[in-house]
């Protein structure tokens, strides 16, 4: 492994620590002694920019950008049957919380470099995580760049930054000083967002304070896929923040870690390091990006 390959990756030891929580969502629990080898982790999520040099050197065609199989979503409307992906809508006052088609739609054209739709650009947001970027997406990319994605403990080890059994990457209080230390929704999720952290979507890499390992993003902003299977026991969960298209069966689901932008307390209180949600690997959406790992010996 080269120098390039390591550039903006931080080292990390390895070791032994508690993984999971037994405080919050029944997902997490038990807590388990876990056990990591060295690696190395990107110090941020993967960024627009950074995915637009991927792009541009191999052509890849991201599954936002495919039309979808009709045989896979027998129940579509047929102009909903193109590319596209699920982008998030804030709605215009208080709604149940049980129908996560209240805030979610699936946008025609809506894809990494147009987050919200055809008519929206990443301009502005060179530095900002990119998104709408499913499982195979974030594969592609790991292996054109040298490296990996992380397993569900490797990313947890490096979320907590030191501090075992700490509720926040952080630490335990939701606040410090008063103010948010990574990007999550105030405010009454899905219509009131006083956006007390600056952001009312994804935020730049590294606008927020770094872990104990000087890592940022590592909670809150956007979801990160691994490479660990949401287990078959729990595949009849529907995630808590995200919703497509009806299909014919359940897909296979990778788990996904950090919790993003639309994680609030009202709601969805993931963005934390124990907290965990399995993602249809054929699913893409305006909340869900990835960093990379390198380990020991590869």
């Amino acid at each position: 492994m080269g120098a390039a390959v390591l550039e903006d990756m931080v080292e990390l030891a390895g070791g032994s620590f508690r993984m999971g929580s037994e405080q919050f969502y029944p997902e997490e629990r038990p807590v388990r002694l876990v056990e990591v080898g060295r690696f190395w982790i990107d110090r941020n999520p993967v960024t627009v920019q950074q995915f637009e040099q991927f792009i541009e050197a191999t052509g890849h065609v991201t599954l936002a950008e495919s039309t979808p199989n009709p045989e896979d979503y027998p129940t579509a409307q047929p102009d909903l049957l193109v590319p596209g992906s699920l982008v998030f809508n804030k709605t215009a006052g208080p709604v149940p919380l049980n129908d996560v088609h209240n805030w979610w739609s699936y946008v025609p054209g809506a894809r990494w470099d147009r987050p919200e739709g055809p008519d929206s650009t990443t301009d502005q947001r060179a530095d900002h995580p990119v998104v709408h970027i499913a499982y195979e997406d974030a594969q592609a990319y790991a292996s054109w760049a040298g490296k990996a994605l992380p397993t569900e403990a490797e990313w947890e080890f490096a979320a907590r930054g030191g501090l075992d059994g700490a509720t926040f990457t952080w630490g335990e209080e939701l606040m410090p000083d008063g103010r948010p230390a990574a990007n999550w929704w105030q405010g009454e999720f899905p219509w009131q967002n006083l956006m007390l952290d600056g952001w009312e979507r994804t935020s730049p890499v590294g606008a927020f304070p770094a872990n104990g390992y000087g890592l940022h993003d590592m909670c809150g902003n956007v979801w990160e896929w691994t490479t660990t299977p949401w287990g078959s026991e729990q595949t009849r969960k529907a995630p808590c923040c995200a919703g497509g298209m009806d299909r014919t069966a359940h897909r296979q689901r990778r788990i996904v870690k950090g919790g993003s932008h639309l994680c609030a307390p009202n709601y969805c209180l993931r963005f934390r390091p124990a907290a965990r949600q399995g993602e249809e690997i054929d699913t893409s959406a305006s909340h869900i990006g990835f960093r990379c790992v390198v380990r020991e010996g590869s």
